[in-house]
């Protein structure tokens, strides 16, 4: 015992003990700097994103691809085939089912003996447009699509042996379609070496609200256009998201992985461009674009942070980064989940780069990143909203979490998805 030191009695000892104790976690630490894993600005340097070792097959998924190809989307319709009910007149008494009455009825209503009017269309119109509200069509492009097609076929003669049902299901398929084929179509590996020619970089801008998947399908597009050949950056722009540096980071760690400058004559195919937090998005993209010409990069993806359509300054800021850089090609990124709400984003956002652009021709969107794809099952009706509203085209369709979950539009199956009962 030291000198001064009072002796104690074993008593209070042991009801200290009986304090619990505070748990220690094998993974945790309660250091703040061991728990800081951002580091400087990484300006594109291949040394501040090491190689990662992780499971490649998890990154992938299917190992059956062919590498390079952008699939076409699919959809497994159900063949069986649906017996077509004949569409009577509410206004005119029904025939008695059973006997010779019936029978003339039901060959009545088949026999293409006189032309269509509009009262033989609206009962089954009616049911179109609820259906098409029902697979997440937006309620008043549902309205506009169902009177397009009446006017196309009042007056029209029916086929023979054909229903007043067939006849409308036909003709809204065939207009369905037809939206989701603009006359502007988006080929961007044909873009990418038309920029090769000229000696700059192909830029790529993508914008979107919160939360719909932006950084991630930026990644997706990214591992694309490595296996075609083509060497990416990535500019993270998105400086206010808390983690939006460290995600796109970690993507081009993954992307390096997959494809290891060994396998690319020594070339790094996928670098990182970012300043950090809290600067001016359109000075980064200005400086990555630039960095991207000096080192003979093809593409650059600019990343921007997620805003409402509703938020005026935010929308001024993303407008001035378009207007300043020019970039080649800007995407909408919109989920499917989404239906009246997609056509208001987009009405919106070109709306908003139109009145804040400082050209005299603003540059407003170009194409639809489609995300979410796989989570909607046959409610598709968010890809006929944003190419109605818009007239532009789908150019990727987001249908997984790994990097090959990246699809065309093929508008046939996504038609066919729409129009199951």
């Amino acid at each position: 015992m030291k000198a001064g030191e009072k002796s104690r009695s074993p008593k209070p000892d042991a009801q200290k003990e009986k304090g619990k104790k505070p748990r220690v976690w094998d993974l945790g630490n309660s250091n703040a700097k061991v728990l800081d894993y951002s580091n400087s600005a990484t300006n594109g340097s291949a040394e501040a994103c090491p190689v990662e070792e992780f499971d490649p097959d998890m990154a992938l998924g299917d190992k059956n691809r062919e590498p390079g190809r952008l699939y076409d989307l699919e959809y497994e319709s159900d063949d069986e085939a649906e017996e077509e009910k004949v569409v009577q007149n509410p206004s005119k008494p029904s025939v008695k089912k059973g006997g010779l009455g019936g029978m003339f009825g039901m060959l009545k209503g088949l026999v293409g003996s006189k032309s269509l009017t509009r009262e033989d269309m609206d009962p089954v119109l009616e049911k179109m447009k609820d259906h098409l509200i029902a697979k997440n069509v937006a309620a008043e492009i549902a309205v506009q699509l169902c009177e397009s097609v009446a006017k196309k076929l009042e007056g029209k003669v029916m086929g023979t042996f054909t229903t007043v049902t067939s006849t409308v299901k036909q003709a809204l398929q065939e207009a369905l379609v037809q939206i989701l084929q603009p006359q502007r179509r988006v080929d961007m590996l044909r873009d990418v070496m038309d920029a090769q020619r000229h000696r700059r970089p192909y830029v790529v801008t993508f914008c979107g609200v919160n939360g719909v998947g932006k950084s991630t399908n930026l990644a997706k597009i990214s591992f694309w256009l490595i296996e075609n050949g083509f060497s990416v950056l990535i500019a993270a722009c998105d400086t206010f998201r808390a983690g939006a540096v460290e995600q796109l980071r970690t993507h081009t760690r993954r992307l390096n992985a997959l494809h290891p400058p060994e396998s690319h004559g020594g070339r790094t195919m996928v670098q990182l461009y970012e300043k950090g937090y809290g600067k001016d998005a359109a000075g980064i993209a200005m400086e990555a674009i630039s960095y991207a010409r000096n080192q003979g990069f093809d593409v650059v993806l600019v990343d921007t942070a997620g805003r409402m359509q509703d938020n005026a300054p935010l929308m001024t800021a993303l407008a001035k980064l378009i207007a300043v850089n020019a970039p080649d090609l800007v995407l909408f990124v919109g989920e499917a989940l989404v239906g009246n709400e997609a056509v208001d984003q987009l009405v919106k956002f070109n709306k908003a780069l139109a009145d804040h652009s400082m050209a005299q021709t603003p540059r407003l969107i170009d194409g639809i990143v489609l995300t979410k794809f796989d989570t909607i099952d046959d409610k598709v009706g968010a890809a006929i909203s944003m190419t109605y509203i818009t007239s532009k085209p789908i150019v990727f369709v987001g249908t997984g979490q790994t990097y090959c979950d990246l699809r065309s539009l093929n508008a046939k199956a996504v038609v066919a998805a729409l129009m199951k009962a």
